[in-house]
C-alpha cells in the first residue's frame, strides 16, 4: 500500500489493518511526547490480547513485496535480534503489570519469514512468546509463515512440538515461468516437496498463499495453480491480487504494464478482476467457504482463530521492529520502511535498543476513528456486520454515521440488499471491490497522512 490512492480502479490498496502505518508518525513530536506502555496499558482489558512476533529475514525478496524485511542475516544478526526481542518481551510484560489478569487469546510469527530462523531459533522464539510474555501456545491458536525452501522437517517438528495450529506458505504460483515474472525463484518441485513436509507434521491448517494478475498468467495457467493448491486438501487459501508498489523489485523494474504512472491499467484491472472471479467460483465449487475476499475456508476445516478475539475491540501486542501494537487509544510500532538500506539500519537500530519501555512511531485513535476502523474490519468480513454490535459499542446507529458511505456502496450494487434488517454486508460484487471499498472510509486526517507519507 502506498500513501495515496488516486485510482478509482478496484485495485486501490489492500487494506489489512487501519489506521495504515504511512499515517504513523514519531510520537516525540506529539504534544504528549513519547508515552510510557505502562501508562498505555493501564486502563485497558488484557483478557484476551493477541500476540504477535516479528521476524524481518527472508533468503529472498519477491519483486511484488514491500513488507518491512531485508535478505539474509549475517555476522550473528538474528541471534543480536533476538536478544533484542527478548530484552522488549521482558519490558512489555513488564509494563503490563499483574492488577488484572493479563492472557493471550492467540498468537502469531510473522515476517519476513520466520523459519528462516534455524530450528534452535525458533525453540528460543517459542520461549519468548512463554517465558517472557507468558503465552501458553499449546492452549491458544498458534500461526506461523513459512516459505517453500524454509519449511525443513527440523523446522516444522519445532513448530508442530511447540503447539502451532496453523502454517501459512506464500507459494503465489505453481507455474515455473510466473513465478519468474513475479521475481520468486522457485521451482514448483521444490513447493511440492515442501507442502509434502508440511502435511507430514500434521499441523492441523495449511494455507496456501496463491496470486493473481502476474504477467503472462492466464485463465488457464491460473486454474493450474488453483487445481495444485486443491491437490493438498488445505484447510485455507488466500488469493491475492498482485499490487506493484513503490521501491519493491517490480516496481524499479518500471517495464511491466502494472507500473503505468498516468493512472488505473484498466487492461490489468479487467485482468484480475476475471481472475478473481474464476478463482472465487473455482474454490466454491470445490467445498470452500469465502470468508473474505482473499480468505477461502474448507466448509468442514477446523477453527484456526481464536473464539474469544476480536480485531476490532481487543488489544494487540506486537514485538519486533516491524510489529504494531494497538490499545483503544494509540496504534505504536517502530519506523517503517521499504527500501532494503533503510530496513538494515532500522533493524540494526533495533538490536542495540536496551530502553523499550516507550512507543516510539504511531498513531491515536479517537472515537471516530475507533468507529471507522470496526464498520471497515467488519463489513470487508463475508459475514458482514450486525447493527446492534456497533450501537453496543459506539451508541449510535452505522447508517448515520456513515450514510454517504453507505449510499454510495449501496448505489455500486455493493451492498447485499437481501441480508436483511440489521445486517449490513456485501454483496459478491462488493467483496470483489473490497480493495476499493475500504479506503472509500479512510478518513480525510489519515488519507492526508498516508498522501504526506514520504516513501523510503
Amino acid at each position: 500500500m502506498t500513501g495515496t490512492t488516486h485510482s478509482t480502479g478496484p485495485y486501490r490498496s489492500y487494506v489489512y489493518a487501519y489506521p495504515h502505518k504511512t499515517a504513523y508518525r514519531p510520537l516525540d513530536g506529539h504534544p504528549a511526547g513519547r508515552p510510557a506502555l505502562r501508562e498505555l496499558w493501564a486502563a485497558e482489558r488484557k483478557d484476551a490480547l493477541s500476540l504477535y512476533l516479528h521476524i524481518p529475514f527472508c533468503e529472498v525478496r519477491c519483486g511484488f513485496c514491500n513488507l518491512f524485511t531485508r535478505i539474509g542475516a549475517p555476522e550473528e544478526l538474528t541471534t543480536r535480534y533476538l536478544d533484542a526481542l527478548d530484552r522488549q518481551a521482558t519490558t512489555v510484560r513488564d509494563a503490563l503489570g499483574d492488577d488484572g489478569p493479563v492472557r493471550f487469546a492467540s498468537a502469531a510469527f510473522g515476517g519476513g519469514t520466520p523459519t528462516f530462523l534455524t530450528a534452535g531459533e525458533l525453540e528460543r522464539l517459542c520461549d519468548i512468546a512463554e517465558k517472557r510474555m507468558g503465552a501458553d501456545l499449546r492452549a491458544v491458536p498458534l500461526s506461523v509463515e513459512t516459505s517453500p525452501s524454509t519449511a525443513t522437517a527440523d523446522r516444522l517438528a519445532v513448530l508442530a512440538d511447540r503447539g502451532t495450529t496453523r502454517i501459512s506458505i506464500g507459494v503465489q504460483s505453481f507455474v515455473d515461468a510466473e513465478a519468474r515474472a513475479a521475481v520468486r525463484p522457485q521451482h514448483r518441485s521444490e513447493v511440492e516437496a515442501a507442502l509434502g513436509r508440511i502435511r507430514e507434521a500434521r499441523i492441523p491448517v495449511l494455507n496456501i498463499d496463491l496470486i493473481y494478475g502476474i504477467d503472462g498468467q492466464t485463465g488457464a495457467s491460473w486454474r493450474t495453480s488453483l487445481d495444485a493448491a486443491l491437490a493438498w486438501s488445505p484447510e485455507e487459501l488466500y488469493l491475492y491480487p498482485l499490487y506493484v508498489r513503490p521501491l519493491t523489485g517490480l516496481g524499479r523494474q518500471g517495464t511491466a504494464s502494472q507500473t503505468a504512472p498516468e493512472g488505473p491499467d484498466t487492461a490489468w484491472d479487467d485482468q484480475r478482476l476475471r481472475l478473481y472471479r474464476a478463482g472465487r467460483d473455482h474454490l466454491l465449487a470445490h467445498g470452500y467457504e469465502q470468508v473474505s475476499m482473499r480468505m477461502f475456508r474448507r466448509s468442514d476445516a477446523p477453527q484456526a482463530g481464536p473464539d474469544d478475539y476480536a480485531c476490532q475491540t481487543d488489544g494487540m501486542i506486537g514485538l519486533g521492529c516491524g510489529a504494531r501494537s494497538y490499545t483503544s487509544s494509540l496504534h505504536y510500532s517502530f519506523d517503517y520502511a521499504v527500501e532494503m538500506r533503510e530496513i538494515r539500519g532500522i533493524i540494526d537500530r533495533f538490536t542495540t535498543t536496551e530502553d523499550f519501555s516507550r512507543a516510539e512511531v504511531g498513531r491515536y485513535v479517537d472515537e471516530g476513528e475507533a468507529r471507522r476502523r470496526h464498520l471497515l474490519q467488519s463489513l470487508l468480513q463475508a459475514e458482514g456486520m450486525r447493527s446492534a454490535e456497533y450501537r453496543e459499542r459506539f451508541g449510535t446507529d452505522p447508517y448515520e454515521d456513515f450514510r454517504a458511505e453507505l449510499e454510495l456502496f449501496s448505489s455500486r450494487g455493493w451492498l447485499d440488499g437481501s441480508a436483511g434488517p440489521g445486517l449490513l454486508r456485501l454483496s459478491p460484487e462488493g467483496l470483489a471491490h473490497s480493495d476499493a471499498l475500504g479506503p472509500e472510509l479512510f478518513s480525510p486526517a489519515v488519507r492526508a497522512a498516508m498522501a504526506a507519507y514520504e516513501a523510503k
